[in-house]
């Protein structure tokens, strides 16, 4: 008898090992492990790690374990098209001057961060979107007298490094003095004590830090954007079919309401209405 149960066994295992080697015809079209990038570690894994902002209220901000925020919300939805509930998201906090590394390293898989797609960053990484378009702008004291780029001469900005905004000060503001740091956030406590007198970034990032409570009534946005910040999705610069596939969710997200349904539950609490997604501008994913 104890013979028949190990032939037995050792059947079956020859019969699954042919199956196998057969590819698996019925149970594996959904999850086919010949799929790459994104779209197979997704398949295969039921789970991705998705780079986000730690320190930016209304877009991603970390409390706790917990991460919340516009951004976060589009990440929840990029994973979702993808087959992978919120559940399984790994959170990786990133700052501007990693997200290119963490992604070519494969620390994560994702990067959805207040990301400007330029053609600088497109040499070393794919884009997907944008889903928003932002504008570099300046925060400054409630009393201040600036009024745009145009006042920073010999005025100390203080922004994060690795950054477009910063970038853009060195190259179009040479005059004003730039100091760095590797998150915004680390420049509002300086602002506060009159030791910069501006903080660069985007626009939509300075309003969420100028409507936090102890902020409140202490800083304004100047109001006057000085560029065109298209926010991307960032992932490995050889996943075309993974780019392409987030904006066909991406889409999807338009027309669904779930585009709008982030926004409403996040920056959409100043009052500010949500944006139209205009799907005519989403990139063509590069070539590979």
């Amino acid at each position: 008898m104890r013979f028949k149960r190990v032939a037995a066994v050792a059947a079956a295992a020859t019969l699954a090992l042919g199956m196998s080697a057969c590819g698996g015809d019925s149970d594996d079209k959904g999850t086919s492990s010949s799929a790459k990038g994104i779209i197979g570690k997704a398949q295969n894994q039921k789970k991705l790690v998705i780079g986000v902002k730690a320190d930016q209220p209304g877009l991603g901000l970390q409390t706790g374990s917990q991460y919340e925020g516009f951004d976060v919300e589009i990440a929840k939805i990029i994973a979702k098209g993808l087959g992978v509930d919120a559940n399984n998201i790994e959170w990786k906090t990133t700052v501007s001057s990693n997200r290119e590394p963490f992604i070519q390293q494969g620390t994560v898989d994702l990067v959805v961060a207040t990301y400007t797609i330029n053609d600088e960053r497109k040499q070393k990484v794919n884009f997907a979107g944008p889903y928003y378009i932002a504008g570099q702008d300046l925060l400054v004291k409630a009393d201040s007298t600036i009024t745009g780029p145009e006042d920073l001469d010999g005025k100390t900005v203080c922004s994060a490094q690795g950054s477009t905004p910063a970038k853009r000060i060195q190259s179009d503001y040479p005059k004003a003095k730039l100091q760095q740091f590797d998150a915004y956030s680390k420049c509002l406590p300086l602002l506060g004590d009159s030791k910069v007198d501006a903080v660069t970034t985007d626009d939509i990032i300075l309003a969420g830090y100028a409507a936090q409570d102890q902020y409140a009534g202490k800083f304004k946005v100047v109001g006057k954007p000085f560029s065109v910040e298209p926010y991307g999705i960032g992932l490995k610069k050889d996943d075309k079919d993974g780019c392409e596939k987030v904006n066909e969710i991406l889409k999807a997200a338009a027309s669904d309401g779930s585009y709008k349904a982030a926004w409403d539950a996040t920056l959409g609490k100043s009052g500010t209405p949500a944006p139209e997604l205009d799907t005519t501008k989403l990139t063509n994913c590069g070539s590979v």
